[in-house]
């Protein structure tokens, strides 16, 4: 078989692992892949559709990509992903150039719908939200990089009035603790060194499936394994982030000491509005157990500003606790209004240029804090995992890498100044000389090195 296929992934992390899935499927039923789009016989473009700017993204891609059509090889276009789950009908009768949606919870099916799509037939497959099972499906790691994400539940049972994942993704539903030891073992084997744990909500790990939280006791065994240098928790949802969890970030060495805490918000009566299950007194509190406990550690929140009804008093609020709390990294979204969502229906909906001015507001407060931050530590030395060679200068060479201070893509990194050639994916130890308002820059030499 001779058909070569083509697979571009838009959005978020949890994407990422559902394309791995796809192209492990389809590689292991004898297709070619092909990160060449001009030559691929079918291109499938995995969307997002979590809010506005995601799904203006994805549609301008299905478009951008249907002209391969005409200008390249491509004989069929395939939709997968949270987009084409939300708005299957849509993109079939609005897109002529798509052959074929594919929804969240039938990648599986992948293979037939390019069985049938060669057929000249025009295929829609969605609905299936609650019956991916990722223990049973092969998954090809698509980059050479030493990190690795690995989805250790999928759905949610928050339905947070502003989110439309639980009718795109289906009720929350953990994998078995064996099942993803054997997957992490088997990303190590390969040269995995960073393993990224995630999930809608990853605190509530093992609630559905074991009727208890098991996090603690995922990242214990976890712990265990050889080879593996740093894991990392990102969507740590604060209501069910309990001390036992505290506990095991802290006596686990291979556990970072960085944790992804979104809150979206502190005051009470938006984080009810928002069906949030938490407080504001709670999150302080979390916050300062944190702190208190584990020694150096890094914590980064999302919020959303201009969710209908947030008054300029409640905004000040929001503003306050970021000066005060100085989180380690922020980011910032101004609410967007989603359709099947109750929030949708809120009367008091608040202007787009008051939502993007609220958000410029945090994002310069967290950028002063940021920098503030980044200047304290100069002087230190951090271990650093080497991920790009950028330049060479009469001094040497300058590298790209991230501490443990910083998630992939999300966070900032580390400039390396280099006297000597280093190797990707290897850990060095670099002393911080100078700083931007999220970025480190650091030197190496045999004085610092591992």
């Amino acid at each position: 078989m001779s058909t070569r296929v083509s697979l571009v992934t838009l959005g978020c992390s949890k994407n990422l692992v559902d394309s791995e899935v796809m192209l492990g499927i389809i590689k292991e039923n004898g297709y070619l892949l092909t990160q060449n789009l001009d030559v691929a016989d079918i291109i499938i473009i995995n969307t997002c559709g979590f809010i506005k700017d995601a799904k203006e993204e994805s549609i301008d891609t299905i478009i951008e990509l249907g002209e391969y059509k005409k200008i390249g090889n491509c004989k069929r276009l395939i939709v997968t992903g949270c987009l084409a789950e939300r708005y299957k009908e849509e993109i079939l009768k609005e897109l002529p150039e798509v052959d074929a949606v594919v929804g969240t919870g039938n990648l599986k099916d992948i293979v037939n719908v390019i069985e049938e799509v060669e057929k000249d037939k025009r295929i829609l497959k969605a609905g299936d939200i609650n019956n991916f099972d990722y223990d049973i499906l092969p998954r090809f790691i698509s980059s050479s990089n030493p990190v690795a994400y690995v989805k250790i539940a999928e759905g949610c049972n928050n339905f947070c009035t502003y989110c439309i994942i639980p009718k795109i993704r289906g009720k929350y539903r953990s994998r078995r603790i064996e099942k993803i030891i054997e997957e992490v073992k088997k990303l190590v084997e390969i040269g995995k060194k960073e393993i990224i744990l995630i999930a809608q909500d990853t605190t509530k790990y093992g609630l559905d499936l074991y009727g208890k939280v098991r996090l603690p006791e995922l990242l214990d065994e976890l712990n265990k394994i050889e080879g593996l240098e740093w894991i990392r928790l990102q969507y740590l949802y604060p209501d069910d982030f309990t001390d036992e969890l505290i506990d095991s970030i802290k006596r686990n060495e291979k556990v970072v000491k960085y944790v992804d805490i979104p809150i979206q918000h502190i005051n009470n009566r938006i984080l009810k509005r928002m069906n949030r299950k938490t407080t504001k007194e709670r999150i302080i509190d979390l916050i300062n157990k944190l702190r208190s406990r584990v020694p150096n550690i890094i914590i980064r929140t999302t919020l959303i500003v201009g969710f209908p009804g947030e008054t300029e008093q409640e905004f000040k609020e929001l503003c306050e606790f970021v000066k005060n709390t100085k989180f380690d990294r922020l980011g910032v979204f101004a609410y967007s209004k989603e359709e099947d969502t109750p929030a949708a229906n809120f009367e008091d909906q608040v202007d787009e240029i008051v939502k993007e001015e609220r958000k410029s507001i945090i994002m310069e407060i967290q950028k002063q804090i940021s920098f503030e931050k980044n200047r304290e530590k100069i002087g230190n030395i951090y271990k650093v995992l080497v991920e790009e060679q950028i330049e060479k200068t009469e001094d040497g060479l300058i590298y790209l890498g991230r501490s443990y201070m910083d998630s992939p893509e999300i966070d900032g990194l580390v400039y390396i100044h280099s006297k000597y050639r280093l190797n990707l994916g290897d850990f060095v130890n670099v002393k911080i000389f100078d700083c931007l308002e999220y970025d480190l820059i650091g030197e190496i030499d045999h004085e610092f090195s591992e």
